[in-house]
């Protein structure tokens, strides 16, 4: 039960401090910053992983689930993102008659 208290405290406090810096930047960093939210939640995918090869308790294992499944979420909602961005900056072809 004490390292689910910590890994709620870890959690809580990494969600202020993380909301506090993101809303502090600038709209054009927007992408790099969408970037590196991408590599950690791949690396909270891979610790959730790592979660169901040890010996854990169902109340773990669950905020394990529930990791991997808002990382995935959110990596493919930037890579989605990133696409739709950088579609933008394609160049128009013109009609052809």
């Amino acid at each position: 039960m004490g390292n689910l208290v910590l890994m709620a405290s870890v959690f809580a406090a990494s969600f202020v401090i993380g909301y506090l810096l993101i809303s502090r930047v600038p709209p054009r960093l927007h992408t790099p910053l969408m970037s590196m939210t991408n590599a950690i939640s791949a690396v909270t995918i891979l610790g959730g992983i790592l979660l169901f090869s040890v010996e854990t308790t169902v109340a773990q294992k669950i905020l394990g689930a529930l990791a991997i499944a808002l990382a995935a979420f959110n990596v493919v909602g930037g890579f989605s993102i990133t696409d739709r961005m950088l579609k933008m900056f394609h160049k128009k072809e013109p009609p052809s008659s």
